[in-house]
């Protein structure tokens, strides 16, 4: 086991002097992010003894913390988000934890057991090199982009996302957010391959994947020697049929994202019009945090989905920077609605509660009876994003 770096409790009072109101409209902006920054350093806090090969923070279970190994999809997210929240407020003993984790994921460069390593990688190492670059966070990255462009075949055109089930050659919607990585580094490089790669799975994955409303299938599977689809599922929504909640996020955040760095206009056209979908559907006039699928049959007694929210807002605050500005006022508007929710009682944490998880209210996998209202490390790392995107852009829209 290796010795485990104290978290200095100075760290947390630094926080509320980081950032005091300045107007009375920005009072649940600035008591998110020093909740936010107060209740990560406290989870460090707690965890410092945990050994770093079962460390990682991912949610709640039976009221103790449901830590994984480095190989988990989600272990990018703590690290990730503590570089969110170092960036919003500025406080050190927030990047000195960040690393710290981050480096604790060092290995999984050469990881290739799933698709997952743009989550794991560049929401870790990816903030680190952009806020703190250390000698090496560059090759990492990579490195962990060869890692993930070995699940892609050619015959098929798509990166496979897993290897366990009765599926031929699953994808899942999820598996464009992943993408980000490989964009970065044909940028970084020169390297065209990552790009290709990365622009063939956006391609197909929108052919294939979408209805005619543009709800998205969770689970495509295709024929490994022909690449012809043979099954359209679900895994964690309702049903084959309808739209899962935090499917829809992660389609209208992986084709912002893919129009930001090709600028074809069929992305753009798809994120405009999951969007759509997304604020029409909303549960309530007033009410912006969906249920954990759109179908699911007992609404409005069915539990809300906050990963799916704080996804969608940040990937509606970047979409808002795109096309006419009346469009983009809509969006920003929304995205605030979502942020504002979150940040109320009912979804943010108090300090020192939720087991220094920022929100509350957030679905794994219904179906499973997994992580059903619980927190998960996913949704406060996409509401930090949001948090951050939403002070860069309130005042440009």
């Amino acid at each position: 086991m290796k010795k485990k770096n104290y978290v200095a409790v100075a760290g947390l009072a630094i926080l509320t002097a980081c950032n005091s109101p300045q107007n009375n409209n920005m009072e649940w902006f600035d008591n998110a992010v020093n909740t936010s920054g107060h209740q990560l350093l406290y989870m460090a806090e707690q965890l410092k003894n945990e050994p770093d090969t079962l460390c990682f923070p991912r949610s709640i279970k039976d009221g103790k913390y449901r830590l994984e190994n480095p190989t988990d999809w989600t272990t990018g997210f703590y690290p990730g988000s503590m570089w969110l929240a170092y960036e919003l407020t500025g406080n050190e003993a927030l990047a000195k934890q960040a690393r710290l984790y981050t480096n604790r994921l060092e290995e999984m460069q050469y990881y290739t057991g799933n698709h997952d390593l743009g989550f794991m990688m560049f929401c870790s190492y990816g903030q680190g090199l952009r806020l703190k670059p250390e000698l090496g966070d560059s090759l990492i990255l990579v490195n962990s982009s060869e890692s993930l462009s070995s699940r892609y075949d050619s015959k098929v055109g798509l990166i496979r996302s897993w290897d366990f089930g009765e599926w031929s050659y699953p994808v899942i919607i999820d598996n464009m957010m992943n993408l980000e990585m490989l964009f970065w580094a044909s940028e970084r490089t020169g390297n065209p391959k990552f790009r290709e790669i990365a622009v063939a799975h956006a391609a197909k994955t929108l052919k294939n994947h979408f209805r005619d409303d543009m709800t998205s299938y969770h689970v495509v599977s295709y024929d490994a020697a022909t690449g012809d689809v043979e099954s359209k599922g679900t895994f964690q929504g309702y049903a084959d049929s309808s739209a899962w909640a935090r499917g829809q996020a992660w389609g209208v955040y992986g084709y912002t994202m893919c129009y930001r760095f090709t600028k074809q206009p069929e992305y753009l056209e798809a994120a405009h019009k999951i969007a759509e979908y997304i604020m029409s559907n909303r549960p309530a006039e007033n009410d912006y945090i969906p249920y954990w699928d759109y179908n699911a049959p007992n609404i409005p007694n069915e539990p809300r989905d906050a990963s799916a929210a704080s996804i969608t807002a940040s990937a509606l605050l970047e979409l808002s920077g795109y096309g006419d500005k009346a469009q983009g006022q809509k969006y920003f508007q929304y995205a605030e609605q979502i942020l504002k929710q979150l940040s109320s009682d009912e979804y943010l944490a108090k300090e020192g509660e939720n087991h220094g998880f920022i929100l509350k209210h957030s679905v794994g996998s219904f179906p499973h009876d997994s992580e059903v209202d619980t927190p998960l490390n996913y949704t406060d790392y996409y509401y930090l994003e949001a948090l951050k995107r939403y002070n860069e852009t309130k005042d440009t829209i």
